[in-house]
């Protein structure tokens, strides 16, 4: 019989990566670079790549700025931008502090995606700054992953940059979030063996993630009337005065009032949670932000989504002693990991491939559909619901999914069969992996000290 985990075990497992991390952090001194992605036989290729010979595919771009991805790498380059007010769970800790995220962000965009990212973390955080800040840098990047932006005006940035735009603009903390778990809440509910459209679903934390998530649910069959949404000062529904009173500046706060909890619920999370099928918190950082009591209220075989980063707000087992069946969280280290790092980069790479002008609604939707049909053929269990981030033909099929989708929907400016799509996700995808095998094989790359 094997040993029983104890709670110490756990609890040192999770805090292991954070003491790596300060080993490797200032080991590597960042972890990404810049290498070049043309053979250089001799020093007379830079007569071709730079002067004079470039001058003919800079008057070629001038003549005609479609063919600037023909010419220049700008197709699969993206932005990851930021202003540091809501970074990864620790809140507003600035631009600096929060350019560890977002270089991160960037190698998993190229190790799992395939795309090239840069880390753009911009010093200021008001939100009319930000707009023009991302519109200035459109002629340099094919688009913008917009990241750890504080709420409510993150939906404005979004919204107005989607409108105004000539790239596509995302919002991984609204729209990456969604949809992985959305894909996880697809299987969780196929194994439990209940139907989307009768699940009782509550929604712990009225943010951006959230917002996101209930956009893409309701799309996908789940019903708002018995959705009941909890924000830090209890249950949302159309007696809160605090939010009608605010509701130019909480648009979506007042819609959920409106539109949520037919019962008319009010209370505390426990009361939402009582009988309730699905828990989706993406609230403050754990643990003992939900407690075991509130769990114990659900329904059988409970479906909970811990997702605060860097802490659940409950630890899994703990999930679990209450009567949870299945419990997901944002890490790597835990079972069911739901984590957007399985949907940015392979939702980009369908987008970067069909060169789409804008990323709907529909093509996250997509994108869950895949991964959760992806992870139905590898046989879905209570403690694998979504694909994880070492599974590349996830991804190629997320990618083609998107690319799909986009042609469908008329965004697309690349045509592309779904075969021609699947080629092209996976060339990519399995370069990048090779290359760095390769700098790490030759030595360029350090081998990890920890």
């Amino acid at each position: 019989m094997s040993k029983r985990v104890t709670k110490e075990e756990l609890l040192a497992k999770a805090n292991k990566p954070s003491e790596d991390a300060m080993k490797l952090h200032a080991f590597y001194r960042g972890k990404m670079q810049t290498l070049p992605r043309c053979h250089i036989r001799s020093f007379a290729d830079f007569a071709s790549y730079y002067s004079p010979g470039v001058a003919a595919p800079c008057r070629a771009i001038q003549a005609d700025e479609s063919r600037m991805n023909e010419f220049t790498g700008r197709w699969n380059t993206i932005a990851v931008v930021t202003d540091g007010t809501r970074v990864l769970g620790l809140g507003d800790i600035g631009p600096k502090a929060g350019y560890p995220v977002m270089e991160g962000k960037c190698m998993l965009f190229k190790h799992l995606g395939g795309v090239d990212a840069v880390p753009i973390c911009l010093g200021t955080k008001d939100p009319d700054q930000i707009i023009q800040a991302v519109k200035w840098l459109q002629p340099s990047f094919a688009a913008i992953n917009l990241e750890d932006i504080s709420s409510p005006k993150c939906f404005r940035i979004l919204d107005q940059l989607r409108a105004e735009a000539e790239i596509p603009i995302f919002h991984d903390d609204q729209q990456g979030t969604a949809t992985v778990i959305l894909s996880g809440l697809i299987n969780a509910l196929r194994i439990v063996g209940k139907r989307v459209e009768n699940a009782r679903v509550v929604l712990n934390g009225a943010g951006a993630a959230n917002v996101a998530c209930a956009r893409l649910m309701f799309a996908m069959g789940i019903n708002p009337k018995t959705t009941v949404v909890v924000d830090s000062k209890g249950i949302l529904h159309p007696g809160r005065k605090d939010i009608e009173l605010e509701k130019a500046l909480y648009v979506h706060k007042w819609q959920f009032c409106l539109m949520t909890n037919a019962e008319r619920r009010t209370g505390t999370l426990a009361d939402a949670l009582k009988g309730a099928d699905v828990l989706v918190s993406l609230a403050k950082s754990g643990p003992d932000v939900i407690t075991q009591r509130e769990i114990s209220g659900m329904a059988k075989d409970a479906i909970c989504f811990v997702c605060a980063n860097p802490i659940p707000e409950i630890w899994p087992w703990e999930a679990k002693e209450a009567g949870a069946r299945i419990v997901a969280t944002g890490r790597s280290d835990f079972p069911n990991q739901v984590n957007n790092s399985t949907v940015f980069p392979a939702l980009f790479r369908g987008v970067l491939d069909v060169q789409a002008k804008t990323i709907t609604d529909e093509m996250c939707i997509a994108a869950a559909v895949a991964l959760a049909d992806y992870a139905v053929e590898q046989g879905i269990s209570d403690e694998y619901i979504s694909p994880t981030m070492d599974q590349p033909e996830a991804f190629i099929r997320e990618a083609v999914a998107v690319g799909m989708k986009a042609q469908e929907q008329g965004v697309a400016t690349k045509p592309a069969t779904r075969e021609q799509l699947r080629e092209m996700a996976k060339t990519m995808i399995t370069g990048a992996r090779d290359a760095h095998d390769a700098l790490v094989k030759a030595g360029c790359i350090l081998p990890a000290s920890t």
